[in-house]
């Protein structure tokens, strides 16, 4: 079963950047996508951004992501970014990374981002 472990949350005023890593157990290619997913109190699970087909090369976002969200991986490290610009105060909220496979879904245990204004 893969493992994924998140690092790089923290606090940042508006506008700041914040770049959020996603180290799997094993190679990421084992995966058919990974991508990023956010969970603010109260709210619904959303996807941020996502990378799947051959080799994990394309990406995928919601409208509302693009521009200011950016995933990216280093396959020597088995690790999957997210470069997250300009950030604002609603983008608070635990981000999971997640490893889909035909068979089960695999998620990290979240970090947690706070955008102050």
């Amino acid at each position: 079963q893969v493992q994924l472990v998140e690092s790089g949350g923290g606090l940042v005023q508006a506008g700041g950047s914040l770049r959020l890593s996603c180290t799997a157990s094993g190679s990421i290619f084992s995966a058919n996508a990974m991508g990023w997913y956010r969970q603010a109190p109260g709210k619904q699970r959303e996807l941020v951004a996502e990378i799947s087909g051959p080799l994990l090369s394309r990406p995928n976002y919601p409208d509302s992501m693009k521009g200011r969200f950016t995933i990216s991986k280093d396959d020597t490290k088995n690790t999957v970014y997210l470069q997250m610009d300009s950030l604002k105060p609603e983008d608070t909220a635990v981000y999971y990374c997640n490893a889909k496979t035909p068979s089960r879904s695999a998620w990290g245990q979240g970090t947690q981002v706070t955008v102050s204004s």
